[in-house]
């Protein structure tokens, strides 16, 4: 599937992501006084809800819009605890910049409604109420999208609709903004997509929002090809299957011998560290280049395990996501929640252990683990090849399985844990990763581990395939567009 857009105020590039052409926009500090241009008309934005990229993108876009007399102001509940944490980063109901949400809605040109999924779906009829005429309605996910298709409803049709949509968790957007005030560029990728645009000006309005939160290149894409990429993502190589590898491998280690320390070191930090750091840097190609014989016989052992049957578990969560079903599934816990909280998985002797090895951690003798690395890899190239079997855009392929999981999430992973990614995202990423993570550690389990030990041959055409692979010329091409910055994720 192919996408192209026409923008007066940025300017478009054409580049090659693997075996086609796409259009961007290059960001950077030096597109900020083209805004007021790509926001004409525009008196307010405002900001609803303070979860994930709440936070971020209100202080990104009150930042990036200083001086050009756009007002940012952020919509909550009078009396939420978030009102306070709001407060804290300066955005006041003195100053005309925090307020009730309905009205704030009501008010403003633009509304970017980031509340979490399983409350917009209880709210959004009430939003549509709020909504001006020929105001704007932006979301930095597809969810609601999905989530009116299964019943049956659609957005007013007198209002723009658009999305922008960063590639990694809002503490990232916030982190890499600020690092990014010293060098041009620097944040996290966005896609964009135009739902409805009735003005004319939906376009460079999306363009503008990106631009103005940091995002370092933007994409264009659907919102629909949105929410299936990011909720399947993330219940995939982003988040619910590196949870399930890391268990497989961790129990596979100890059982093999290994003290639960080194099984921690052998597993989740060889993955989250130089595993990550490597294909961050170089690509996924270049972790099995730098094996030496012994090391890359491990990986494709273990590679082509591995793939089968992570791809038939990933196949499952697309169908599930593409019909509706993990939309509808994430509604209904919600609705649960007052009576089954959600609650964590830092408790567990596994990541126990991982307190005390990251506390005595010496990053150069982490080593890079070639089993390890063909596990997780297969599940990634998995991921890779079925989202361009289904028809994603190389560069929401390479984001959504490869940039978005080394550059945003796993260092996070890194510093303070797997299992606190998996107990702090978002609602609905936390409960995909809770439903879909054991049953990657069990098909690892139950299919690829036993062909190992059974000596199993390799598989020299999925070797070939995975070597060969058009999305190793679309990550080149998208290290290209990449800052010079990696995200500090400490203090």
């Amino acid at each position: 599937m192919k996408f192209d857009f026409d923008t007066k105020v940025f300017k478009k590039e054409k580049v090659k992501m693997g075996p086609s052409d796409e259009h961007i926009v290059r960001g950077g500090r030096d597109l900020f006084p083209l805004l007021p241009k790509a926001f004409e008309g525009v008196k307010q934005i405002a900001v609803i809800g303070w979860g994930s990229q709440g936070p971020a993108q209100a202080q990104n876009l009150r930042d990036s819009l200083e001086g050009t007399g756009i007002r940012v102001k952020v919509g909550l509940r009078r009396g939420s605890s978030s009102w306070g944490a709001a407060e804290k980063v300066g955005f006041t109901e003195s100053s005309g910049t925090l307020g009730e949400m309905m009205k704030v809605i009501a008010e403003s040109d633009i509304i970017l409604l980031l509340i979490a999924d399983a409350a917009l779906a209880k709210i959004y009829r009430e939003v549509f109420k709020a909504i001006r005429p020929k105001a704007t309605l932006g979301l930095s996910h597809g969810f609601l999208v999905g989530y009116l298709k299964t019943v049956g409803e659609s957005f007013p049709k007198e209002i723009n609709v658009i999305g922008v949509c960063p590639k990694g968790m809002g503490p990232s957007v916030r982190r890499l903004y600020e690092q990014g005030k010293t060098v041009n560029g620097a944040g996290i990728n966005s896609s964009f997509a135009v739902e409805q645009d009735v003005t004319g000006k939906a376009t460079d309005y999306a363009l503008g929002w990106s631009v103005a939160i940091g995002s370092p290149f933007t994409f264009m894409t659907s919102l629909e090809m949105e929410y299936k990429s990011d909720i399947f993502g993330e219940r995939g190589i982003l988040l619910g299957a590196v949870h399930g590898i890391v268990e497989a491998l961790y129990r596979r280690y100890t059982s093999q011998g290994m003290r639960p320390e080194e099984a921690f070191l052998e597993s989740v930090e060889s993955l989250t560290g130089p595993i990550s750091k490597t294909i961050s840097k170089k690509g996924i190609r270049a972790v099995y280049e730098s094996l030496d014989g012994k090391g890359k016989a491990i990986f494709e052992q273990a590679y082509c395990a591995s793939y089968q049957p992570c791809l038939e578990i990933l196949a499952e969560i697309y169908d599930e996501v593409a019909s509706g079903n993990e939309i509808r599934s994430v509604v209904m816990a919600g609705e649960r929640f007052e009576r089954f909280p959600m609650g964590t998985i830092d408790d567990t002797p596994m990541w126990k252990t991982g307190i005390a090895v990251r506390a005595k951690r010496v990053a150069e003798r982490i080593p890079l683990n070639p089993f390890t690395a063909g596990v997780y890899i297969a599940c990634m190239m998995a991921q890779v090849d079925l989202l361009i079997e289904r028809g994603h855009v190389y560069s929401e392929v390479a984001n959504e399985s490869v940039i978005e999981a080394v550059d945003s999430l796993n260092p996070y992973m890194d510093y303070k844990g797997v299992a606190y990614m998996v107990d702090n995202c978002s609602t609905t990423a936390r409960l995909g990763s809770r439903k879909w993570a054991p049953r990657f550690d069990y098909i690892l389990n139950q299919m690829a581990f036993p062909a190992i030990d059974e000596g199993k041959a390799v598989d020299r055409q999925l070797i070939d395939r995975f070597t060969h692979n058009t999305v190793h010329e679309a990550l080149a091409a998208a290290a290209t567009l990449r800052p010079s910055v990696d995200i500090a994720v400490r203090g």
